[in-house]
């Protein structure tokens, strides 16, 4: 993966929410493209268009451990039903992603990482296995982003 444009989906002030936006800034300031959103789907669409490789990161309740992170090749096949759905938006990360897939508009290289959140709670710090786990996938994107 080279130098992808990342997305962070969250809401920092709902605790593990801001788990995207916390990665996005701590890519930012290893000088990689990032940036936040909260998760509409139609503005994810439109971050799409004209780029080649995007990596999204963005929390997730499947039911594994908090700090469990995923990595889906969203470019690929497509995301597990389910997953995104936390949010007040009904047309989210997932039905952008399909959206985005049905129109032609889907990056040819799309990474989504999720990572298992465990307090939705209104607040802006991060749960303990959570920020762990943000911060070791910051390392990591940052590794494979070259």
């Amino acid at each position: 993966m080279m130098h992808p444009f990342i997305i962070g989906v969250g809401n920092r002030w709902r605790s593990d929410d801001g788990v995207g936006p916390f990665v996005a800034d701590g890519l930012a300031a290893r000088g990689l493209a990032a940036v936040e959103e909260s998760g509409e789907g139609a503005r994810l669409i439109a971050l799409f268009e004209g780029r080649d490789n995007v990596v999204v990161v963005d929390a997730m309740r499947s039911g594994a451990a908090p700090g469990t992170v995923r990595r889906f090749e969203a470019a690929e096949e497509p995301l597990p039903a389910g997953l995104f759905h936390y949010s007040s938006h009904q047309f989210a990360l997932a039905e952008a992603v399909e959206t985005a897939r049905a129109i032609g508009r889907l990056p040819a290289g799309l990474v989504v990482f999720g990572v298992e959140g465990a307090c939705w709670d209104y607040g802006d710090a991060l749960s303990a296995p959570v920020r762990a786990a943000a911060e070791r996938l910051i390392g990591t994107i940052a590794q494979e982003s070259g």
